[in-house]
């Protein structure tokens, strides 16, 4: 079964853009180098990715991403920056 992902990019422009896709690896490079990135994306490259996290199923993935989507930029930075410090205090204890 494969796995959903949500993933957050921040745009040049200081922008966020959220979608999903089985590989945040390969929609990267697709939204920073091809034609098959979104057109939103096409004029903010480059974009990097800030948070994402998995699902398992496509219909699980797309719930999360409009209710991500709803949330004010505010709301949104909590949540990216809540997952970052994560990493770090856990990075950091081992």
């Amino acid at each position: 079964m494969k796995h959903w992902f949500l993933y957050v990019l921040l745009c040049s422009d200081g922008t966020y853009y959220t979608g999903v896709t089985t590989d945040v690896r390969r929609r990267l490079k697709e939204h920073n180098t091809s034609h098959r990135g979104a057109k939103y994306t096409k004029t903010r490259r480059p974009v990097e990715v800030v948070y994402w996290t998995d699902f398992e199923d496509r219909s699980s993935a797309q719930k999360a991403e409009y209710k991500f989507k709803q949330l004010t930029r505010k709301q949104k930075e909590k949540i990216i920056n809540e997952i970052r410090l994560n990493s770090i205090i856990t990075n950091d204890s081992m």
